[in-house]
């Protein structure tokens, strides 16, 4: 029988944190950089009221959510577009601007979505050169060509936990062209309190060459409901909403976010459970000879060099022992996992069992 042809598509499948490891009852998973404590109990409820309405079609442009966000941030509810995460605002990025021959720069150890959906939209990714996993404006300056088109920044960065500096990040708008746009993917920076940090949207808001994404699935928790938006001028919120698909946004996620972000006090609490937490795992971290990143985000990234066992047998101790953590192949990071801040409970069953583990 002879079939439609399928076009060759180049381009490396995104594996996802696990959440079972064989057969482990009651796992406990720190794997994807989930929330800590869950969604605010307003989102919940705002979640649990909407679902009389899941019959009907929510709003194609997300409107009453981008007014919020309008008001929440000090911005332009018509320079905001919402999409279902913020990585389908890198995809529609990438499908505006990418053509064939197109150059897309990211960071050797970026987070791997970018360069997936450049590749995906025909574009060749370069990637800038790290030390100590973070790279800089000059290695990055280093790779640009009349080609280029794009530049992808997350900031703070997963999976390496490093981050730019506020005046590192002008530094790049203004050694860049014009030409060249810009992509700062702020997913993490609501548990940022380095005083060097800015936000993309804080440092950004103004710029014309520069397209800031955000999330709800970090601080927010609602990784479930796939709700990102991204911040940019009229003109290239305007082009992106000719290719965004009509009701990109489902009911139930719109209806959670807007409650979610007027819940000012649980923001508040999982930002200080993420601070504490994120002090103590990081010295536990080092006593233990571990190699990792100092607080930045709601993860660490584990180099195991110096301990007595590599990361594969640490991976497997901790599964025996239910908690699963985030191997780091498809980063080519070596002899390394990731782990996400979880509740009180789960840190401190960490941090008793990888003490355990080492010995």
């Amino acid at each position: 029988m002879i079939l439609p042809k399928i076009r060759k598509i180049k381009v490396e499948r995104y594996i996802g944190g696990l959440s079972k490891f064989r057969k482990i009852d009651n796992p406990i998973k720190l794997s994807a950089n989930e929330s800590a404590l869950g969604a605010s109990p307003k989102a919940r409820k705002a979640f649990e009221i909407g679902k009389n309405e899941i019959f009907r079609y929510p709003e194609s442009d997300s409107n009453y959510l981008r007014n919020i966000i309008s008001r929440e941030f000090k911005i332009k509810p018509n320079r905001i577009i919402c999409g279902a995460g913020s990585d389908q605002i890198f995809d529609l990025t990438c499908k505006l601007f990418l053509t064939g021959g197109d150059e897309v720069i990211c960071t050797k150890f970026g987070f791997i979505m970018h360069r997936i959906y450049a590749s995906l939209h025909g574009a060749k990714v370069l990637l800038a050169k790290e030390k100590n996993f973070k790279s800089s404006v000059n290695e990055i300056i280093k790779l640009v060509t009349k080609k280029t088109k794009i530049v992808f920044i997350a900031n703070p960065n997963n999976p390496t936990g490093t981050y730019f500096t506020k005046n590192e990040m002008i530094n790049l708008r203004k050694k860049l062209r014009n030409d060249i746009l810009l992509v700062v993917d702020d997913a993490y920076f609501e548990f940022m309190n380095n005083s060097d940090f800015k936000s993309g949207l804080d440092i950004f808001k103004n710029s014309k060459n520069v397209l800031v994404t955000r999330t709800f699935s970090k601080i927010y928790g609602l990784a479930g409901l796939r709700l990102g938006w991204g911040y940019s001028t009229k003109k290239i919120i305007d082009s992106l909403n000719k290719i965004k698909p009509p009701f990109n946004v489902n009911r139930a996620a719109l209806d959670a976010s807007v409650e979610a972000l007027k819940d000012k006090k649980w923001i508040k609490k999982a930002i200080n459970h993420n601070t504490y937490w994120s002090k103590k795992i990081f010295l536990t971290l080092k006593k233990n000879k571990i190699i990792t990143n100092k607080p930045s985000a709601n993860f660490f990234l584990m180099n195991f060099d110096k301990t007595k066992i590599n990361s594969n047998l640490a991976f497997k101790k901790l599964a025996n022992k239910r908690l699963i953590l985030r191997k780091m192949n498809q980063y080519n990071i070596s002899n390394s996992l990731r782990f996400t801040i979880g509740n009180a409970s789960e840190n401190k069953y960490f941090i008793k069992t990888l003490g355990s583990i080492l010995k």
